[in-house]
């Protein structure tokens, strides 16, 4: 499934039935009586009952198909249907002679045997690594002993009627109405395509928050969550209305399975697919008519096939699901988890990597190292009041916060308040607030912290020696600068502010942070790691751009990377980039690398910029900011203690938040490309060679240059020989560099390589047509024997000459299951014609002095062909 339904889709499913919306407005406590729940949770008998009668709550999608279904798939294979046809064909021809259709059905077997073994096995091994990454919701349930607790459970396991709690950062993990909000923005994207959050609110909220009920479309609800939507800010409670297939998004799933969107890789391998059909379209119709002249029509029919099945890649698919199955597998041994496999190829082909800062740089264990008045001298206040806005706020809990909570010996002070409101965070105000009551006077005293801009601006005194004095401009300045020197010395600054409210019973909102009073800062310290900078040197050496793109201050950023060994030369703010139209922000991200206090959509708009300029682009990102780029960028790439909504995004997981990990991820990338690029040249250029050489010798001789049969077990055997090639290993010249699909290289690549094999077939031809006397259709077996032998031995050592631009065997060695199976394969094909399955395919034994001109022919063959990729390379400046 893509990342986003596009519009037609959502409104086609707009008009579907929507259970949720039917519950859109119904008063709270006939909602719970309807469901039959209460806001005390279920308990495990009714759950058990709802997941039996409802099923899990998932949606549809890829799921692995029936053993069964995958087999008929295998069987539908165009290459399969040919050697079926061709079968028919022989049976036809020579109905007293079942030999040839028990070879072509041996044949059938091996490669739709081999086939769905690899298909079923990738796509098991596919689901066990998705199965590594699990979403959970926030429910309330009743324990066995009748109390009601908040737990974390698995989103499948949801029920209707199950009480659900969100927050910022929060996946909505089914259809919910919501029964109390605050603040509530949810993210709507992968529905509708909008950027923007909606807010959303219960049904006694809902004239005054979000203006009143007429809506045209189940999404315009406004007291409806729908699953696969996140939450942006605030908090809510809700129940569960609809899961799985009866959910909104199970509906448009349903109507969406099964349609992929097509990548540059699916693209690539299909344009050689075709390449390799139009070129087989020209060359048999060709052959065809030669022998058709020559022998009549049926036999004609019969090599023509022959020549298409020989020019055909039938183990394509085979060949590049091994490769990024093992390659997945792989990765996966390295704590990288890949969610899609095509992914694989993007990764590898990634030259620029954005990432945060905190977490991959840095240790992401913050330490809250000093708490300051405005001053910037020792200050108790800070502390206490940052205390008591860390633990009563029910939003999402950052690092900062939880160091701050470090401080247990502050806990007595948390017991003279009660939590009254609260003003949850978000990206643009980038402060949160607490409302409190004082045991003692019922006062109400509102706790903000956030970033020293955003705090500064809603100030307009601050507590100096006790005393409460009015803030200028001029001393804002000052406090700017204060922080400003901490920021230098990689301290991330927050500043906490207060205000006290006579009691009311109305709602808190962004209108009540104004007019507060300053009363100092809190300074986290959250030092580079060791192994950063090693990691970002490995990336530069493999031809990885590093850029950091992060929501903290610009003076912190700038050290670490630093630290790090980054150039920070260039740097921008998100004020910066904001106002720049497409060619200027483009100019801007150019030379930029360090990019700081930048929103969630400005992060988005410069991987947009770096893909505009021909990037491909990584975003490593785990964060509710850090969304909008992971859906952006090639390859979105997050951490399995990510957000919901930032795991959701991502198409490859980190189980480790370390960039030594993705490094390593990005040459196994480039490993598994690397080989399907191998298979791909190998078999057309060797097959393109093959079909050359039998359409000259089709003109020249009395006879056909190979029987049917043999053609075909010729090609099984080079087929068998490269089924090793997932297991090879790449040079090191080759992983120095992004490596992206060109399909415009795999046609001049085949008319390069492919002749030159043709010119040692026209040599053992002249060989065995005046040397060894095989010139005549008397003697065709014999010269059918030799041409077998020799045609495989180049076939299979051009996978040799081929997977390296060095020179093979000497300085550059292939992996040892490639080095044994090509070498079995050259054994069978050498012994074929003395056996009896030799005789049955029309062979006859060779004098033992070919062999000494076979050896030559070889030598000077690898010689040559060593020769033309020198060549190719000077002139190219590529190879694989």
């Amino acid at each position: 499934m893509s990342k986003s339904f596009s519009r037609s889709t959502v409104k086609a499913a707009a008009t579907a039935h929507v259970p949720a919306a039917q519950e859109a407005f119904r008063d709270n406590d006939s909602l719970l009586v309807m469901l039959e729940t209460s806001l005390h949770g279920l308990d495990e008998e009714n759950i058990t009952e709802r997941l039996d009668r409802d099923g899990a709550n998932e949606v549809s999608h890829e799921k692995p198909p029936h053993w069964s279904v995958q087999l008929l798939r295998t069987l539908k294979n165009p290459f399969i249907l040919v050697l079926l046809i061709l079968a028919g064909v022989e049976l036809f021809t020579s109905p007293d002679d079942p030999s040839g259709p028990i070879i072509i059905g041996m044949m059938v077997a091996i490669s739709v045997v081999l086939s769905f073994t690899q298909e079923y096995r990738s796509s098991r091994a596919a689901e066990k690594l998705k199965a590594m990454v699990r979403n959970t919701a926030t429910v309330t349930r009743r324990a066995s002993d009748g109390h009601s607790e908040r737990i974390e459970v698995p989103v499948g396991e949801l029920v209707v009627g199950d009480i659900v709690h969100l927050a910022a950062g929060d996946m909505v993990p089914a259809d919910l109405r919501l029964l109390t909000a605050k603040d509530l923005f949810i993210s709507q994207a992968i529905l509708t395509g909008e950027s923007l959050p909606v807010e959303k609110a219960a049904p006694a909220q809902v004239h005054t928050a979000v203006g009143g009920a007429q809506q045209d479309s189940p999404l315009d609800l406004p007291t409806i969550g729908y699953m696969g939507t996140n939450v942006v800010s605030g908090t809510a409670t809700a129940v569960v209305v609809a899961t799985g297939p009866r959910s909104y998004l199970g509906s448009l799933a349903h109507s969406m399975t099964g349609q992929q969107v097509q990548t540059s890789f699916d693209l690539g391998v299909r344009s050689v697919s075709w390449l390799l059909i139009r070129f087989m379209l020209v060359m048999v119709p060709v052959v065809l008519g030669i022998q058709w002249y020559k022998q009549g029509f049926l036999n004609a029919l019969t090599f023509a096939l022959s020549v298409a099945v020989g020019l055909t890649p039938e183990m394509l698919p085979l060949i590049v699901t091994a490769n990024l199955a093992k390659g997945a597998i792989a990765m996966s041994k390295r704590k990288v988890v890949v969610k899609r496999l095509n992914a694989i190829q993007n990764f590898g082909a990634m030259d620029v990597l954005c990432t945060d800062k905190t977490g991959t740089l840095t240790l992401d264990k913050i330490v809250l190292e000093r708490h300051l008045d405005l001053d910037g001298e020792d200050s108790e206040d800070a502390l206490e009041y940052g205390y008591l806005n860390s633990h009563f706020q029910t939003g999402l809990k950052n690092l900062m916060d939880k160091a701050v909570l470090s401080h247990r010996d502050l806990e007595p002070i948390v017991a003279r308040y009660r939590v009254v409101d609260e003003i949850p965070f978000d990206f643009q105000r980038r402060r949160m607030s607490v409302v409190l009551a004082h045991g003692g006077d019922g006062q109400h005293l509102l706790v903000c912290k956030g970033a020293v801009e955003e705090m500064l601006s809603i100030c307009s005194t601050e507590r100096r020696d006790d005393q409460i004095i009015p803030m200028t401009d001029a001393r804002r300045q000052e406090i700017k600068a204060m922080t400003h020197h901490l920021n230098e010395d990689g301290l991330r600054v927050l500043v906490v502010a207060i205000k006290q409210e006579e009691p009311h019973n109305r709602a808190y909102g962004v209108a009540d942070e104004a007019g507060l009073t300053a009363v100092g800062c809190l300074a986290f310290l959250d030092p580079p790691k060791d192994t950063a900078a090693t990691a970002i040197a490995a990336l530069h050496h493999h031809g990885v751009e590093v850029k950091v793109i992060t929501g903290d201050n610009e003076a912190v950023t700038r050290k670490i990377c630093r630290e790090v060994g980054l150039d920070v030369a260039h740097s921008a703010q998100g004020r910066d980039v904001e106002p720049l139209d497409d060619d200027a922000l483009d100019e801007l991200v150019r030379r930029t690398t360090v990019f700081a206090k930048m929103s969630p959509l400005q992060k988005a708009r410069v991987v947009t910029s770096l893909r505009r300029q021909g990037h491909t682009v990584g975003f490593l990102g785990d964060g509710i900011n850090d969304a909008p780029a992971l859906r952006e960028a090639d390859v979105g790439i997050s951490v399995d203690t990510a957000t919901d909504i930032a795991k959701e995004s991502a198409d490859i997981i980190l189980l480790e938040k370390n960039l030594m990990v993705l490094e390593e991820g990005v040459l196994e990338g480039r490993v598994t490309f690397g080989n399907i690029i191998k298979y791909i040249k190998m078999t057309a250029s060797s097959n393109f060679g093959n079909v050359l050489s039998m359409m000259v010798a089709s003109v020249f001789l009395p006879f056909v240059p190979l029987l049917p049969l043999q053609i075909l077990v010729l090609n099984l055997l080079y087929d068998i020989s490269q089924l090793s090639i997932p297991f090879d290993r790449m040079d090191e010249e080759y992983l120095r560099k992004p490596r992206k699909w060109d399909a415009s290289d795999i046609g001049r690549f085949m008319f390069w390589i492919g002749p030159t094999s043709s010119i040692f077939d026209m040599t053992t031809f002249a060989l065995l047509w005046y040397v060894f006397g095989a010139n005549g259709p008397a003697h065709q077996d014999l010269f059918q024997s030799g041409w077998f032998i020799e045609s495989l031995l180049t076939q299979t050592l051009v996978v040799h000459m081929i997977r390296t631009r060095k020179i093979p065997f000497l300085q550059s060695v292939a992996a040892a299951p490639v080095l044994g199976l090509t070498t079995a394969i050259i054994a069978i094909g050498m012994v074929i014609p003395f056996t009896a399955i030799g005789a049955k395919l029309g062979m006859v034994h060779l004098p033992d002095d070919y062999f000494g001109w076979l050896a030559v022919t070889v030598v000077a063959y690898c010689a040559l062909t060593q020769l033309v990729k020198v060549i190719y390379i000077r002139r190219f400046e590529r190879w694989l």
